[in-house]
């Protein structure tokens, strides 16, 4: 079966960080400054400003939105019509913070770029950083290769994160206090810049190819 895609919104600058959330897409318009949500028709139903470039969203337990600062390196929470400063990356992010995952106790795993990557610097290796419910901010893993879109299994024991400049999708392990453990492959992407991810009804993880100009359906045996 063909599915054609069509347009339902537009006249955005650099929409990012796509998620449904009650018969809403939300999304980051980076370059913009912007957090929309739009109905299934496109009809835009909420709109507010984050400054330093919102990336990363994710909902604490009780309904708040978390919204990650770019250029800021904060992570933000946007409760009702008041947002306000949730916890500050800066000591763990070396440049601009990047994608994130929230997972049903509230806390978020929050990857950086980890270099100029507009200047053409060199890239290096980076760091993820977990944010617990109170805004506390500790080292999640470190040395990867700009740490991007990530999801969290149903059950809740599985991180999956794209490293980008590395060519993979890599999986930790979560234990009962959110921290990361045993490290390894989850799928080999050579050719292909992995970015946004999410996970489907079967446990399999689509990812984001930008400069390929396709969408990757990988499954649990990381096959494409």
């Amino acid at each position: 079966m063909t599915t054609t895609a069509r347009t339902i919104s537009g006249g955005f600058v650099y929409p990012e960080c796509p998620r449904w959330r009650e018969g809403r897409l939300w999304f980051s318009d980076q370059h913009d400054d912007v957090v929309h949500a739009v109905g299934g028709d496109g009809a835009r139903a909420q709109q507010f400003s984050v400054p330093g470039g919102p990336s990363g969203l994710g909902w604490t337990p009780n309904g708040d939105l978390l919204v990650v600062s770019m250029e800021e390196r904060r992570l933000y929470r946007r409760r009702g019509e008041a947002t306000s400063v949730h916890a500050d990356l800066s000591p763990l992010h070396a440049f601009h913070s990047n994608d994130m995952v929230v997972d049903t106790s509230g806390r978020a795993y929050v990857g950086n770029i980890g270099f100029d990557f507009n200047a053409g610097e060199t890239p290096v290796t980076t760091n993820v950083a977990l944010v617990a419910a109170d805004g506390a901010v500790s080292l999640a893993a470190s040395d990867l290769m700009c740490p991007n879109g990530s999801v969290i299994t149903p059950d809740g024991k599985t991180l999956i994160i794209a490293e980008s400049l590395a060519n993979r999708l890599t999986a930790f392990s979560i234990d009962a206090d959110g921290r990361l453990s045993n490290r390894r492959l989850f799928a080999a992407l050579d050719g292909h810049v992995p970015d946004g991810l999410c996970l489907d009804a079967e446990g399999a993880v689509w990812a984001a190819s930008p400069y390929a100009g396709v969408v990757l359906r990988v499954g649990a045996n990381g096959d494409i």
